[in-house]
């Protein structure tokens, strides 16, 4: 196969996440109404509840998945098979595992609600483990085709919208006594259940255009031995995805162990805006991953370190932008929720922090996995060990000064910050020895642009009234921000994201 130039692999990546970041737009605008019809209609206990058991379903998920999410792009490069065939083993692998994963959490649902306070139908949440892991691998499988269209219909669109429409409609006939007591249970319980509709949507979503794509994988059988291979040739990158997974999870479920259900709630409320820009690395990820495995078979390490700077300095300056946006005026974004969530304030930015610092982490381990995944296996897990170590500690010293349980709580994002710029710094030296070329994504500019929205945005805050600050401060922070950055941070390479290419 003919080598792909440098600035195809580019444009592709810019394609890619100018794709996803439309969609990133999207799932803003659905997440937010969800936040709020949880935040007002159920109320931060419920929503609370709702979290801890969240965390756990997610990381079931993440287990079932057994790293197919980023290593499908390897393995469909490197397998000789129909690459029908390739996913099929890979999805009666996850099924297997979701099948006896979620029958433990049904059976023994404790792990799920530390607090001990759960509804009989809350426990149906694990219905949703095997789905989410599939269309995980579904979505990976099509962006390993530069397909991303399909991750914006189901990720940003059909779960997002889906999740907020299930829980109003739950609520709905809880409130208003229809269907009788059986309408009261699905009321009361429609957080949850309304997270199991939309991860099925998202799984439909997701189906049919991978049978488009690939087709049925026919004159296929499964066999024992090359599914137990597939697992044990997976295991590295699996424990690698559920630890940079349980980087984001972790604060939540030591919180859950030490406040009340509706401190958690406010928590993850702040948790859930913190997370929007952090969405916006999945923008690149997809495509990032079969460049980098195509580079690492034609044995170009310079390409791979170009793509990765360049792909880090667009997450990080896009990261950066919402942040501020989100982050100055926190206590009316909270606000829109409930006014008890404005508490969480000093946790969100603490956590909107955390993913910038964040970004040159993800994007040296997109490389990582394929290069070195033992070292960086082994650096994710001396990542979350310290993680813990940090939340627990400043968790305690703050209970030990009687700050209330939301100083607490920002006790724990703060530890996520410091844990998550240590893992930055050392995950993109080590990715840079590898390759034996620089690997750096922060630039000045970035700092520049940072500091004229900070201006402006405390001139918005002190000035203007709450509506104000979030329906003209908001655009104008991350306004100002993007001009500046724009003007004395982009050159010609980093301006080809916002380009449109022609077709390849």
């Amino acid at each position: 196969m003919a080598p792909v130039p440098a600035d195809r692999d580019l444009a592709r990546l810019a394609k890619g996440g100018r794709t996803n970041f439309f969609g990133f737009l999207l799932r803003l605008a659905a997440r937010l109404p969800f936040l709020f019809i949880a935040g007002r209609l159920y109320g931060a206990d419920a929503l609370g509840r709702f979290a801890s058991a969240l965390v756990v379903i997610e990381l079931a998920s993440q287990i079932c998945t057994l790293g197919q999410k980023r290593g499908i792009a390897q393995r469909l490069s490197e397998d000789d098979r129909d690459a029908a065939h390739v996913i099929a083993d890979g999805v009666v692998l996850t099924l297997m595992i979701s099948a006896v994963v979620s029958l433990g959490l049904f059976l023994f649902p404790a792990p799920m609600f530390p607090s001990g306070e759960y509804l009989p139908a809350d426990r149906w949440l694990v219905l949703a483990i095997g789905p989410v892991a599939l269309t995980d691998i579904a979505l990976a499988s099509l962006a390993y085709r530069f397909d991303v269209g399909a991750t914006v219909r189901a990720r940003s669109v059909v779960e997002p919208w889906t999740l907020s429409i299930a829980a109003g409609l739950f609520w709905a006939i809880g409130r208003w006594g229809l269907l009788g007591d059986f309408g009261s249970l699905l009321g009361e319980s429609g957080l949850a259940l309304s997270f199991v509709v939309s991860v099925f949507a998202a799984l439909l979503a997701s189906l049919l255009p991978l049978m488009r794509s690939y087709g049925m994988p026919r004159q296929w059988t499964p066999h024992p031995l090359r599914i137990g291979r597939l697992a044990l040739d997976t295991a590295p990158l699996a424990v690698a995805d559920v630890v940079e997974w349980g980087t984001r999870r972790l604060d939540i479920a030591i919180l859950g162990l030490f406040a009340v259900p509706a401190s958690v709630g406010v928590y993850y409320v702040a948790q859930q805006v913190a997370s929007l820009p952090q969405k916006l690395k999945t923008s690149f990820e997809p495509i990032l991953g079969p460049v980098i495995t195509r580079n690492l078979k034609e044995g170009n390490l310079a390409a791979i370190a170009r793509q990765v700077c360049q792909v880090g300095f667009w997450i990080t300056a896009a990261q950066a932008g919402i942040a501020l946006a989100l982050g100055i005026p926190g206590d009316g974004v909270l606000g829109l929720v409930g006014p008890q969530f404005t508490g969480g304030m000093l946790a969100l930015a603490f956590l909107l922090g955390a993913e910038v610092c964040a970004a040159p982490a993800v994007v040296s381990e997109a490389a990582l996995i394929y290069i070195a995944p033992m070292q960086n296996l082994w650096v994710s897990l001396a990542t979350i060990a310290l993680q813990a170590v940090f939340t627990l500690a400043g968790m305690m010293v703050a209970r030990g000064f009687y700050f209330d349980e939301m100083d607490q709580a920002a006790c724990a994002a703060g530890a996520l910050l410091v844990t998550l710029s240590i893992a930055s710094l050392v995950k993109s030296r080590l990715l840079a020895w590898h390759l034996g070329h620089r690997v750096e994504t922060f630039r000045w500019s970035l700092a520049a642009a940072a500091v004229v929205a900070s201006v402006l945005g405390w001139a918005v805050v002190d000035f203007l009234p709450e509506w104000a600050q979030l329906s003209l401060g908001v655009p104008a922070i991350l306004g100002t921000y993007g001009l500046v950055i724009w003007r004395f941070g982009f050159g010609p390479a980093d301006r080809l994201l916002f380009r449109k290419q022609a077709k390849d």
